[in-house]
């Protein structure tokens, strides 16, 4: 684990996030304490599957589609 500075973090962001991607943990700090973390992300962001929300909706009420009251000049 590696501690940097943010103003030194900002001119060496590259390096810093190649040294990440390769496993290591970059601590960025201020004042000599640290604030913020870079970490290697693990594993993918998985993809919406299709239908995954299916039955997301269980109740669409009666009147759904209905226009709303004082809304009828604006309808065609």
């Amino acid at each position: 684990m590696s501690q940097v500075t943010i103003a030194e973090a900002a001119h060496r962001l590259d390096e810093l996030v190649n040294e990440s991607r390769a496993g290591h943990e970059v601590v960025l700090t201020r004042n000599s304490k640290p604030v913020a973390q870079i970490v290697p992300l693990t594993g993918e962001h998985p993809r919406p599957q299709r239908d995954s929300g299916k039955d997301f909706i269980s109740y669409i009420a009666p009147d759904f589609d209905a226009v709303p009251e004082g809304f009828e000049e604006y309808m065609p």
